[in-house]
This record gives structure tokens, C-alpha cells and sequence, in this order.
């Protein structure tokens, strides 16, 4: 039963499974990173206290982030269709995941740069910088490691959500175990899948510890 042509389709999975982790986690940060960064700044206490701009992202983000995954991949495919031309498929699959994690990454986001020390920011102010530079050169230095471990979590999060599109022809390894695993019930193929799906969580976990922990200036 473990053909050849199962180990191809396996390492295809794999490599499917990266592609649309990856790149929805990077176009998830382009996006996910300056609402995050709003949020913070925009909030009560922040920066730049703006009580509108602050109400519209959070009621955008919580609304988006209610959807289960699975009903808001659903939901997007006219808009999917619209813009890549096909519902299925792992470049398909981007763009529900993009969609998803823009509003976790940016409560990711939000929550790191509230963690730093209003000291800091203070003493920043007090050498007479902008919000700008306070942001670039304070907040988001200041905040690099919990930034670090939440795309840690983002990433994990966004595997998952690839692999939950595979109910619906998403491609990669969650495809792989719903077609192969499930619907032909061939358990062998199930178990290699979900157990790749581990090992991804955990290399990409250990390698956000690692960096994490050099960039921690307390160690």
C-alpha cells in the first residue's frame, strides 16, 4: 500500500503545507502588523488615543475572529474565485488563512506592545521623539520577543487552519489525510499526516524559542 507514489504525494503535502503557512503568515504580518500596531496606539491609553479608529478595528477584528475557520473558508469562496480564479487548491487556500490571521496577529500584535514598559515610553518622550519613532525605535524594538513568540503562535495556529481546509480540496496535508486518511480509510496514511503535522508545529515552535531567547536582553 505505501507506494511511490504515496511517499510523492506526501512530500508534495509537505511542501504545500509550508507554502501556504509561510506566505499567509508573512502577508498575514504585512497587514495583521500596522492594525496591531493602531490598536495599541489607538487605544485609551496608547500613544494616540483615537476612540473611533479604535472601535472600528476591534469590532473588525472580533468580528473576523468569531467566524470558525471553517465557515469563513466557506464564506470566501466567490471572493477567492474573484481573485485567483479557482476555490481550491493550496494558492486558493491563502487566501481564507490571510483573511484569519490578520485580525489574530493583530491582537497578537496589540498585546506585545502593551506589555512594554510605559517608563520606557516616557523617557522617550521626555528626549522629545514623535509617535513615529516612539513606535519604530521603542515599542516595537522594546517588544521584539513576545512579537517573536506570538508569530510563533500564528504560525502554529495558521497549520492548523490549513490543514482544516483540506475538508474542502485545500491542498497539503490536511487534504491528503481527508481524502486518503478519511475517505478511503486508509488509517496508515491518516497517522504519517497528523504525525508530519506535529513535527511542523514543534520545528517551527523550536525555532521561535531559539530566537526568541537571543533577542531577550534579560537573559
Amino acid at each position: 500500500m505505501w507506494t511511490p507514489e504515496v511517499t510523492q504525494m506526501i512530500l508534495k503535502g509537505i511542501g504545500e503545507t509550508l507554502y501556504m503557512t509561510l506566505f499567509s503568515t508573512a502577508l498575514g504580518y504585512l497587514f495583521g502588523l500596522p492594525m496591531g500596531v493602531l490598536l495599541a496606539v489607538s487605544d485609551k491609553d496608547g500613544l494616540s488615543p483615537n476612540a473611533v479608529l479604535y472601535k472600528i478595528l476591534d469590532v473588525t477584528a472580533n468580528m473576523v475572529r468569531s467566524i470558525p475557520f471553517l465557515i469563513l473558508l466557506i464564506l470566501l469562496i466567490p471572493f477567492t474565485r474573484l481573485l485567483i480564479g479557482k476555490s481550491t487548491g493550496s494558492t486558493a487556500t491563502i487566501v481564507p488563512l490571510v483573511v484569519a490571521a490578520i485580525p489574530f496577529i493583530a491582537r497578537m500584535v496589540e498585546s506585545s506592545m502593551k506589555e512594554v514598559d510605559a517608563g520606557v515610553i516616557e523617557a522617550a518622550k521626555s528626549m522629545g521623539a514623535g509617535n513615529l519613532r516612539i513606535i519604530g525605535k521603542v515599542l516595537l524594538v522594546e517588544a521584539r520577543t513576545s512579537l517573536v513568540n506570538g508569530m510563533t503562535i500564528a504560525i502554529g495556529t495558521i497549520l492548523g487552519y490549513s490543514a482544516m481546509a483540506g475538508t474542502v480540496g485545500g491542498g497539503g496535508l490536511g487534504d491528503i489525510a481527508v481524502r486518503y486518511g478519511y475517505y478511503r480509510w486508509k488509517t496508515d496514511i491518516m497517522i504519517v499526516t497528523v504525525l508530519l503535522l506535529i513535527v511542523l508545529v514543534q520545528i517551527f515552535q523550536s525555532v521561535g524559542m531559539v530566537i526568541s531567547s537571543r533577542l531577550d536582553k534579560r537573559k
